[in-house]
Protein backbone atom coordinates (compact mmCIF):
# COMPACT_ATOMS: atom_id res chain seq x y z
CA UNK A 1 0.00 0.00 0.00
CA UNK A 2 1.21 3.49 -0.75
CA UNK A 3 1.98 6.04 1.95
CA UNK A 4 -1.02 8.04 0.75
CA UNK A 5 -3.31 5.03 1.19
CA UNK A 6 -1.99 4.41 4.71
CA UNK A 7 -2.66 8.05 5.62
CA UNK A 8 -6.19 7.79 4.28
CA UNK A 9 -6.87 4.67 6.37
CA UNK A 10 -5.33 6.24 9.46
CA UNK A 11 -7.58 9.27 8.96
CA UNK A 12 -10.66 7.02 9.05
CA UNK A 13 -9.41 5.33 12.24
CA UNK A 14 -8.85 8.76 13.85
CA UNK A 15 -12.42 9.74 12.94
CA UNK A 16 -13.56 6.51 14.59
CA UNK A 17 -11.58 7.43 17.74
CA UNK A 18 -13.38 10.80 17.90
CA UNK A 19 -16.73 9.03 17.65
CA UNK A 20 -15.74 6.51 20.34
CA UNK A 21 -14.86 9.42 22.64
CA UNK A 22 -18.44 10.65 22.13
CA UNK A 23 -19.60 7.21 23.36
CA UNK A 24 -21.01 6.19 19.98
CA UNK A 25 -21.35 2.43 19.56
CA UNK A 26 -19.00 0.62 17.13
CA UNK A 27 -21.92 -0.51 14.94
CA UNK A 28 -23.01 3.12 14.49
CA UNK A 29 -19.38 4.15 13.83
CA UNK A 30 -19.20 1.48 11.13
CA UNK A 31 -22.37 2.81 9.51
CA UNK A 32 -21.25 6.46 9.63
CA UNK A 33 -17.74 5.79 8.32
CA UNK A 34 -18.86 3.14 5.84
CA UNK A 35 -16.54 0.45 7.18
CA UNK A 36 -17.25 -3.11 8.21
CA UNK A 37 -18.68 -3.67 11.70
CA UNK A 38 -15.79 -6.05 12.38
CA UNK A 39 -13.24 -3.29 11.70
CA UNK A 40 -15.14 -0.83 13.91
CA UNK A 41 -15.27 -3.33 16.79
CA UNK A 42 -11.54 -4.07 16.44
CA UNK A 43 -10.75 -0.35 16.40
CA UNK A 44 -12.98 0.18 19.46
CA UNK A 45 -11.12 -2.53 21.37
CA UNK A 46 -7.73 -1.06 20.39
CA UNK A 47 -8.92 2.44 21.32
CA UNK A 48 -10.30 1.25 24.68
CA UNK A 49 -7.02 -0.49 25.55
CA UNK A 50 -4.49 1.99 24.13
CA UNK A 51 -6.24 5.23 23.27
CA UNK A 52 -5.86 7.17 20.04
CA UNK A 53 -2.19 6.16 19.72
CA UNK A 54 -3.25 2.52 19.31
CA UNK A 55 -5.08 3.48 16.09
CA UNK A 56 -2.10 5.31 14.56
CA UNK A 57 -0.48 3.83 11.47
CA UNK A 58 2.50 1.59 12.15
CA UNK A 59 4.00 2.11 8.69
CA UNK A 60 4.03 -0.23 5.76
CA UNK A 61 3.23 -3.85 6.39
CA UNK A 62 5.15 -6.85 5.20
CA UNK A 63 8.87 -7.36 5.06
CA UNK A 64 11.32 -4.61 4.27
CA UNK A 65 12.78 -4.38 0.80
CA UNK A 66 16.13 -6.15 0.77
CA UNK A 67 17.60 -3.67 -1.70
CA UNK A 68 18.62 -0.17 -0.67
CA UNK A 69 17.23 2.83 -2.57
CA UNK A 70 20.61 3.13 -4.33
CA UNK A 71 20.46 -0.54 -5.40
CA UNK A 72 16.89 -0.05 -6.64
CA UNK A 73 18.10 2.81 -8.85
CA UNK A 74 20.88 0.61 -10.21
CA UNK A 75 18.41 -2.22 -10.84
CA UNK A 76 16.12 0.13 -12.80
CA UNK A 77 19.13 1.13 -14.91
CA UNK A 78 20.02 -2.51 -15.56
CA UNK A 79 16.44 -3.25 -16.60
CA UNK A 80 16.42 -0.26 -18.95
CA UNK A 81 19.50 -1.64 -20.75
CA UNK A 82 17.53 -4.76 -21.67
CA UNK A 83 18.09 -8.49 -21.23
CA UNK A 84 20.69 -8.78 -24.02
CA UNK A 85 23.06 -6.51 -22.09
CA UNK A 86 23.02 -9.09 -19.30
CA UNK A 87 23.40 -12.26 -21.34
CA UNK A 88 19.86 -13.13 -22.46
CA UNK A 89 20.23 -12.69 -26.21
CA UNK A 90 17.48 -15.02 -27.44
CA UNK A 91 14.78 -12.37 -27.01
CA UNK A 92 14.27 -8.88 -25.58
CA UNK A 93 11.84 -9.76 -22.77
CA UNK A 94 12.40 -9.41 -19.07
CA UNK A 95 10.74 -12.24 -17.21
CA UNK A 96 10.36 -12.26 -13.44
CA UNK A 97 12.72 -15.25 -13.28
CA UNK A 98 15.37 -13.33 -15.23
CA UNK A 99 14.97 -10.30 -12.97
CA UNK A 100 15.34 -12.50 -9.89
CA UNK A 101 18.51 -14.00 -11.40
CA UNK A 102 19.83 -10.52 -12.27
CA UNK A 103 19.25 -9.33 -8.70
CA UNK A 104 21.15 -12.35 -7.41
CA UNK A 105 24.06 -11.76 -9.79
CA UNK A 106 24.40 -8.01 -9.28
CA UNK A 107 23.45 -7.57 -5.62
CA UNK A 108 23.97 -11.05 -4.13
CA UNK A 109 20.42 -11.02 -2.76
CA UNK A 110 17.97 -13.85 -3.31
CA UNK A 111 14.50 -12.94 -4.61
CA UNK A 112 11.66 -15.30 -5.50
CA UNK A 113 9.93 -14.95 -8.86
CA UNK A 114 6.84 -13.43 -7.22
CA UNK A 115 9.05 -11.08 -5.17
CA UNK A 116 10.82 -9.96 -8.34
CA UNK A 117 7.41 -9.31 -9.95
CA UNK A 118 6.33 -7.09 -7.04
CA UNK A 119 9.68 -5.29 -7.11
CA UNK A 120 9.34 -4.62 -10.86
CA UNK A 121 5.85 -3.16 -10.33
CA UNK A 122 7.21 -0.98 -7.54
CA UNK A 123 9.87 0.33 -9.94
CA UNK A 124 7.18 1.20 -12.48
CA UNK A 125 7.59 -1.73 -14.86
CA UNK A 126 4.41 -3.47 -15.96
CA UNK A 127 3.93 -6.93 -17.42
CA UNK A 128 3.56 -6.67 -21.17
CA UNK A 129 3.29 -9.06 -24.06
CA UNK A 130 4.95 -7.73 -27.18
CA UNK A 131 2.87 -7.60 -30.36
CA UNK A 132 4.92 -9.71 -32.74
CA UNK A 133 4.45 -9.69 -36.46
CA UNK A 134 6.83 -11.35 -38.85
CA UNK A 135 8.47 -8.75 -41.08
CA UNK A 136 7.82 -10.98 -44.11
CA UNK A 137 4.10 -11.39 -43.34
CA UNK A 138 1.95 -11.34 -46.48
CA UNK A 139 -1.47 -9.95 -45.53
CA UNK A 140 -3.04 -10.91 -48.88
CA UNK A 141 -1.94 -14.54 -48.48
CA UNK A 142 -3.32 -14.62 -44.93
CA UNK A 143 -6.68 -13.24 -46.07
CA UNK A 144 -6.87 -15.72 -48.97
CA UNK A 145 -6.07 -18.62 -46.63
CA UNK A 146 -8.77 -17.53 -44.18
CA UNK A 147 -11.38 -17.31 -46.92
CA UNK A 148 -10.51 -20.50 -48.81
CA UNK A 149 -8.76 -22.99 -46.57
CA UNK A 150 -10.22 -22.14 -43.14
CA UNK A 151 -13.77 -22.72 -44.32
CA UNK A 152 -12.79 -26.26 -45.41
CA UNK A 153 -10.77 -27.09 -42.30
CA UNK A 154 -13.19 -25.78 -39.71
CA UNK A 155 -15.40 -28.57 -38.40
CA UNK A 156 -19.13 -27.98 -38.52
CA UNK A 157 -20.83 -27.34 -35.17
CA UNK A 158 -23.69 -29.28 -33.65
CA UNK A 159 -27.14 -28.82 -35.15
CA UNK A 160 -29.13 -26.25 -33.19
CA UNK A 161 -31.90 -28.57 -31.99
CA UNK A 162 -29.79 -31.64 -31.12
CA UNK A 163 -29.20 -30.85 -27.44
CA UNK A 164 -31.17 -29.67 -24.47
CA UNK A 165 -30.24 -26.53 -22.56
CA UNK A 166 -30.58 -28.42 -19.27
CA UNK A 167 -28.95 -31.74 -18.46
CA UNK A 168 -31.13 -32.32 -15.41
CA UNK A 169 -34.54 -31.69 -16.90
CA UNK A 170 -36.14 -34.07 -19.33
CA UNK A 171 -37.50 -32.84 -22.61
CA UNK A 172 -41.11 -31.66 -22.50
CA UNK A 173 -43.83 -34.30 -23.23
CA UNK A 174 -44.58 -32.62 -26.57
CA UNK A 175 -41.14 -33.55 -27.97
CA UNK A 176 -40.70 -36.88 -26.13
CA UNK A 177 -41.13 -40.04 -28.24
CA UNK A 178 -44.32 -41.94 -27.47
CA UNK A 179 -42.53 -45.06 -26.23
CA UNK A 180 -40.19 -43.11 -23.90
CA UNK A 181 -40.35 -43.57 -20.11
CA UNK A 182 -42.75 -41.14 -18.52
CA UNK A 183 -45.07 -41.18 -21.50
CA UNK A 184 -48.65 -40.09 -20.88
CA UNK A 185 -49.82 -43.62 -21.81
CA UNK A 186 -47.69 -45.05 -18.94
CA UNK A 187 -49.42 -42.72 -16.48
CA UNK A 188 -52.82 -44.32 -17.12
CA UNK A 189 -51.46 -47.81 -16.24
CA UNK A 190 -50.74 -47.01 -12.62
Amino acid sequence: MTAEGRLRRESVRMQAAELFEQRIEPSEVARRLRVSPKSAHQWHELWRDGGVQALASRGSGGSRCRLSPRCLEKLAGYLEKGPAAHGWVEDQMWTAARVATLIGRKFHVSYSVSGATRLMRRLGFSPQVPARRVAERDEQAVTAWKEATWAEVKAPGRPAGATSASRTRQASPAVRPEDAPGDVADAHLS
